[in-house]
């Protein structure tokens, strides 16, 4: 009797307390399959801390890691914060584990950022970003930017974080001439961009200004044009206008009042050590800025895989019908009608929207076709996938149709079976867990934070049309009797020119995200382009893509510097959306006319291997180059352009604008 009580009282415990249970015993194996069990999406920050905590206990380092990053997804406790930085400092050396990306990061703050440091570090971990940190002293960031032998120069940051907070503007309570003082302040702060550039490569990520939430004129403030809540307000405003695509903004204005004033800046913090911002919200404010500096470094998600029943509107359309789903009226669907509109916004901005959905095809596009409230329509969807086939399995045809990486996909679906599967199967894919009342999956997917961009170009409002082309094309390829028929059949157009200041946001872009084809991977920011332009020994050369059934934007980038007779190729990438389609020929034929103007007559080119791209490696030897070494990986080419001559490309036509033809939009 005592024994049926023992496993009855045993199997009403949580899987949490049992794993608490067997670790006390010493039995971390069994407290880790517990524990396990306990784990929902998201999970706890405690469940997080145990399991990395017995993963070390086992030595197993990699899952340490993977569990103490995980605690960013749990919520924004600083002390389980602290607790994971500390454990993942112990085990990511132990563990090896591999960056995406190493940056190198200066904190420059006018207030105390020490806490700050393990936040924003542990946030960036998790976005696979490993930051080496050099943190201003307390309130030094105007001398350490100023004095050019600094420490901050010394240090040759890729990015340096203005980590600053209202009370550091120079600003009075009230102004007679506010228009002037915001000026001044302005100038101030943009002074100071211009320095960092001028003796720096580094991109500036600047956190804009929380307005506090005492104010001694109460609501008259907001009519009084010169109080300092009104200048600030101006101030951040002219900051954004003057940091176009140059200069990156955390808006700590706005995650003040999503977090709540009083608790962003806690009067006890500031008077006992100059700490800004509260460490309950330090949390969210390393969240953000990591997730700035990833769009930054191209690491956002670039696709939205999405589900249909349920997800874009409620009940099943196969059962309910096109009169019975949640669409438009009532609670629920005005709540999915929302939730489109969000994502039709996310759409202008550049996301790439697809459907992964498991129906029959002809029901799952009717909303899409006859539903009066259907703000998505077929257009809107770069890629329709509606069969029987598994979810894991039509998101591996989406990326390779779109030739995108899974790890630039987010998967978006109500069924937390599924989700879990592509969990599982793809662990590539994020997916993000919506909440079961839909008036909330608008919140969640605006909560997503890889959805940041860091600047917003012609190429993106227009890239879903884009990568619907690449399907059709891919169906063309398929009926095509030849590759060389295919190719002809495009009539594809091309305009390539050097760069000029219009194109650099989206040249900084590409550089920044484009991984497949890549030579080199050189991360070069917009400071350093513009240095590129100015510089007359180099040779800069953007190309844009135009065929039969849509514009593909500027789609490739070559960097070169003259050297004697030589051209040397720095830089040479292409977007994976025009892959496979001969651009890489056109773009080392405009290469060899610039060359021959100059003067040279060989071309070198380096090749650097990467996790990511491998299929560049034989982009050189296709051309007809030769490998003249191998040093520690690195492969260097040489094209003999005296005795080969020009490389030539038939199936593009280089163009100085675009020319009419039949079919092409």
């Amino acid at each position: 009797m005592n024994i049926a009580r023992a496993q009855c009282a045993a199997s009403s415990l949580t899987p949490e307390t049992r794993g608490d249970a067997f670790r006390k015993k010493g039995q971390v194996e069994q407290a880790i399959e517990a524990y396990l069990e306990g784990v929902a999406a998201p999970p706890s920050a405690a469940l997080c801390l145990k399991l990395a905590r017995c993963y070390e206990q086992m030595a197993n380092y990699a899952e340490a890691c993977r569990w103490a990053l995980s605690i960013v997804d749990a919520g924004d406790d600083f002390t389980s914060w602290q607790a994971g930085w500390a454990l993942f400092q112990r085990n990511a050396q132990k563990a090896r584990r591999p960056a995406v990306r190493s940056v190198k990061v200066a904190l420059l703050g006018s207030y105390t950022t020490t806490q700050l440091c393990p936040m924003l570090c542990l946030a960036a971990g998790k976005l696979g970003i490993h930051i080496d940190l050099y943190e201003s002293r307390y309130g030094q960031y105007q001398q350490d930017i100023l004095d050019h032998k600094s420490g901050l120069y010394a240090f040759n940051p890729n990015i340096v974080v203005l980590a600053v907070h209202e009370g550091d503007l120079h600003l009075p309570e009230y102004s007679q001439r506010p228009e002037e003082d915001v000026r001044k302040e302005v100038s101030r702060w943009t002074g100071l961009w211009q320095m960092v550039t001028e003796h720096s490569r580094a991109r500036i990520v600047q956190h804009n200004f929380a307005l506090p939430c005492e104010i001694p004129t109460g609501h008259l403030t907001t009519r009084l044009s010169g109080s300092r809540y009104m200048m600030t307000q101006a101030v951040n405003t002219r900051l954004g206008e003057a940091a176009a695509n140059a200069v990156s903004l955390v808006d700590c204005e706005r995650l003040s009042a999503l977090i709540g004033k009083q608790r962003w800046c806690d009067p006890r913090y500031w008077n006992m050590s100059k700490q800004a911002v509260a460490l309950e919200a330090l949390p969210l404010l390393g969240r953000h800025t990591a997730a700035v500096i990833a769009a930054d470094l191209g690491l956002s998600r670039k696709c939205l895989v999405l589900d249909l029943d349920n997800t874009l509107w409620g009940g099943v359309i196969a059962e309910d019908g096109l009169a019975g789903i949640k669409l438009g009226q009532g609670p629920d669907g005005e709540a999915f009608v929302a939730f489109q509109e969000y994502l039709l916004k996310l759409k202008r901005k550049g996301v790439i929207l697809t459907v992964c959905s498991k129906n029959n095809h002809a029901d799952a596009i009717q909303p899409f076709e006859k539903h009066p409230e259907m703000r998505l329509k077929l257009q809107d969807i770069a890629l329709f996938l509606a069969n029987w086939e598994s979810k894991p399995d039509n998101i591996r045809t989406i990326a390779k149709t779109l030739q995108i990486g899974l790890d630039a996909l987010v998967f978006v679906d109500d069924n937390p079976v599924e989700r879990e599967i592509v969990r599982k199967f793809l662990p590539e894919v994020d997916v993000i867990p919506l909440p079961e009342d839909p008036s909330y999956y608008l919140r969640t997917l605006s909560d997503y934070l890889l959805l940041e961009t860091s600047s917003l170009t012609a190429e993106d409002t227009e890239r879903t049309d884009q990568y619907r082309a690449r399907a059709q094309i891919m169906e063309l390829e398929a009926a095509a009797g030849s590759i060389e028929d295919f190719y002809r059949s495009l009539r594809m157009q091309a305009i390539v020119v050097p760069f000029d200041a219009s194109q650099l946001p989206r040249i900084a872009q590409l550089i920044g995200k484009t991984n497949q084809f890549n030579l080199t991977t050189r991360r070069h920011g917009m400071a350093q382009l513009k240095a590129f332009v100015l510089d007359s020994s180099y040779v800069h050369l953007a190309l844009r893509l135009r065929d039969r059934y849509t514009d593909h934007g500027l789609v490739s980038v070559m960097i070169a510097r003259q050297q004697g007779d030589i051209l040397d190729i720095d830089t040479w990438l292409m977007s994976c959306r025009v892959i496979g389609r001969t651009v890489e020929t056109t773009m080392l034929e405009q290469l060899c006319r610039r060359a021959a103007q100059l003067g040279c007559t060989s071309l070198r080119g380096t090749y650097i291997p990467t996790q990511k791209n491998a299929m560049a490696a034989d982009a050189y030897a296709k051309h007809g180059f030769e490998r003249v070494g191998n040093h520690e990986g690195f492969e260097v080419w040489t094209y003999d352009l005296a005795a080969k001559g020009l490389i030539a490309n038939t199936f593009v036509k280089p163009v100085d604008s675009w020319e009419l033809a039949d079919g092409a939009c």
